[in-house]
């Protein structure tokens, strides 16, 4: 029955003519492209509301046939039986989102937002059905004398647990609330990625007097100018909330009152009282969490939360956090001091403020370590950064890319690869999106339209995409990277990476919040090595490789600004976990919570939190609430992690095999911490991690 009051309820998004031909939709037929690629170019938003009703029927079938199985449950008829349910609904649902961050329209953010609360329901009544639990239950007891296998095993004891902390054990009364309240939290994630995106878009600096550039390279120059023509005002410099029109502009713009006018609008977005506004939505959400969260037996969202992470509970994390806020925040105050001594001596008259912090410290970067930033840009176009990262793969694993024609893209700026062994063999699909668009959120993300799993002997490979946002190519001048962008590219790279060499046997894996970023983090050892900068940065126009003094200045100037960027981050993860930490309702507005918090860990106010609550799209939109510190967690582990290959030379084959085989391809099928152990031979330790990070 409930099934077909969903049906109704997202009927009126579709035609229902388009509806009666089944052939007409892609979903529903064989894909007969190159490696069982999406064909994108069939599928058109009218599709959607149909397969995912298909998809959710089929699952929902499924599930009954389980539960209406008259044998005695065992691994295979309910655990297995389980983990196969949802095929079509994982496929729909793959490329559908990936469309909606990466590509999206009016069409796909009117089927996201009626979609949602539909979505949650029908997950709901699987995870709070009783007869399913019971014989997941029943299964679990049985668990000692079954002789699963490591795999097998995890798969098992994280099904159980996660339909415990899904609500499988409230009574039929609190469950109903509890559907409701994970129905209207995931309309409220809806709402505040829409609403993130459109302000992002919205706002535009738009300089029309030329002198307002004083400062600003050449190539700073071209994107506002390039910017200015797409949008119909060719003749005149258009400047964007999106990082890589932003972050050149307050680097380097002389004009003060432009920069606080482009930074104040990024740090602004989502709280300017509009049709847009975000921080009702934070409130709200926070507030349903928080009951959620009570609802299951927890006195906060993160101890639910981290009950499956290596941090176990909010004060592992703080445990981390904390040590590191008290490292790095006084580190911090003298940046600060460094910055406000150099306006002074260049005769300024004011404080030094938050838009001015970009400014400033490229000019004692400069001051200190005759390194410019505009400097370094020519030496990494982002076809070599590209290929140094495929390079890399290929020195450490044995990894061949050969770019694919003529096959399906979700955006024509995407380009394909076919990954293939070291003996030919395939591995995966690899896309690469790198260019910022209208329909594309902002930040860089990995995702997957296809995951590794095996369909009884089987082997279904991987399809991958990474997604950035580079500054585009521009006249006779290519894209050229900053090298916070080089790390960037590496850093999904290894989130790729992770994914192509998954052999996770089933579809449904559990990997940890605070371990997902190690394969990607410890990338970015590479992206600056000294030793893979000779192989890769050269010059875009002369072809000439990077000067060794260029080199020694880069690898002197690692520390600077370290203060600032970790403090940068940290206070995010800590706001993060205050939100997350709460056992109700906010006693203030948005504004006042956040901003008194701030100030009290002792934040000073020439840095503001690298996401502030109302584009804090990590915990609003993205699966990282009570999880944002996972990054700095991670870096605890891919610091020590690359230590190992440090030891033994950055290409070292036997020790990319030790962790290919002991992390990434078991990511997700075996607890993190022995996996770690594993292939370090002990668990991690924070001393490089500081080390490298100058907090020691």
């Amino acid at each position: 029955m409930w099934l077909s009051v969903i049906f109704l309820s997202i009927g009126s998004c579709t035609n229902p003519q388009k509806e009666m031909n089944s052939n007409e939709n892609p979903f529903f037929t064989p894909w007969e492209t190159p490696y069982n690629l999406p064909p994108f170019d069939q599928i058109k938003p009218e599709h959607f509301i149909p397969a995912f009703k298909k998809g959710m029927s089929l699952q929902s079938k499924a599930i009954q046939a389980i539960v209406a199985n008259p044998e005695e449950p065992n691994f295979e008829n309910t655990i297995e039986a389980y983990d196969q349910s949802g095929k079509l609904l994982r496929q729909v649902r793959s490329v559908f989102y990936n469309l909606a961050s990466a590509n999206t329209n009016e069409d796909i953010q009117r089927i996201a937002a009626e979609l949602a609360p539909v979505l949650s329901t029908h997950y709901d009544e699987i995870s709070l059905n009783p007869e399913l639990f019971a014989r997941i239950k029943s299964v679990y007891e049985q668990r000692a004398e079954l002789k699963l296998d490591i795999e097998s095993m995890f798969l098992l004891e994280n099904l159980y647990t996660g339909f415990e902390l899904s609500g499988a054990n409230l009574d039929p009364q609190n469950q109903t609330l509890l559907k409701t309240i994970n129905s209207d939290i995931s309309v409220l994630r809806v709402r505040f990625g829409q609403n993130l995106l459109a302000e992002t878009n919205d706002f535009k600096l738009i300089i029309t007097n030329e002198s307002s550039l004083e400062g600003l390279p050449a190539s700073v120059k071209a994107i506002g100018a390039n910017a200015a023509k797409e949008n119909g005002l060719e003749g005149q410099w258009v400047y964007t909330t999106h990082k890589p029109s932003l972050l050149p502009f307050i680097t380097y713009a002389d004009n003060r009152e432009l920069r606080k006018t482009l930074y104040t609008a990024y740090t602004m977005r989502g709280n300017n009282n509009n049709a847009h506004d975000n921080k009702d939505i934070v409130a709200k959400m926070s507030k349903l969490r928080a009951q959620r969260a009570q609802l299951l037996g927890f006195n906060n969202y993160a101890e639910g939360v981290l009950k499956t992470k290596m941090a176990k509970n909010p004060e592992g994390v703080y445990g981390l956090l904390d040590q590191l806020w008290e490292a790095s925040l006084p580190i911090a105050v003298k940046e600060a001091e460094a910055l406000q001594e150099m306006i002074h001596q260049e005769g300024g008259d004011f404080k030094l403020e938050s838009w001015d912090w970009w400014y400033y410290a490229e000019k004692l970067r400069k001051a200190k370590y005759d390194l410019d930033d505009n400097e370094l840009r020519p030496y990494f176009k982002l076809e070599n950064v590209r290929d140094a990262a495929l390079m890399v793969a290929n020195k450490l694993y044995g990894l061949q890319f050969e770019q694919l024609q003529d096959v399906p893209k979700l955006h024509e700026d995407a380009v394909a690869y076919g990954v293939t062994e070291a003996d030919g063999s395939h591995l995966g699909v690899l896309y690469m999106d790198f260019f910022p668009r209208a329909s594309k959120e902002g930040g860089a993300w990995c995702d997957e339209f296809t995951a590794y799993h095996m369909e009884g002997d089987k082997v279904i490979y991987p399809v991958v995409t990474t997604v950035c946002n580079f500054t585009k190519p521009n006249g006779n001048t290519p894209s050229l990277l900053s090298i916070d962008e080089v790390e960037t590219l590496f850093h999904e790279f290894g989130h790729a990476l992770d994914a192509l060499f998954s052999k996770c046997t089933y579809n449904t894996t559990f990997v940890a919040r605070d371990f997902v970023e190690l394969p990607s983090q410890i990338m970015e050892h590479w992206s600056t090595h000294p030793e893979v900068l000779a192989a890769y940065a050269v010059h875009y126009e002369t072809g000439e490789p990077i000067p060794e003094a260029l080199l020694e200045k880069l690898n002197k100037s690692n520390l600077f600004n370290q203060g600032f960027e970790t403090v940068e981050f940290l206070a995010a993860a800590l706001l993060d976990m205050k939100y997350h930490t709460l056992e109700g309702p906010l006693e203030t507005d948005v504004e006042t919570f956040e901003a008194n918090y701030l100030k009290s860990i002792g934040l000073i106010p020439e840095i503001i939190s690298r996401y502030r609550s109302t584009y804090f799209a990590h915990i609003f939109d993205g699966g990282y609430a009570s999880g944002y510190y996972s990054y700095i967690w991670s870096g605890v582990l891919d610091n020590d992690a690359f230590d190992a290959f440090s030891e033994k030379g950055i290409y070292d084959q036997e020790t990319a095999m030790a962790f290919r085989k002991n992390i990434l391809e078991k990511n997700g099928s075996e607890d993190p911490m022995k996996m770690f152990v594993d292939f370090r031979g002990r668990q991690p330790s924070i001393d490089a991690l500081l080390r490298n990070k100058g907090l020691n």
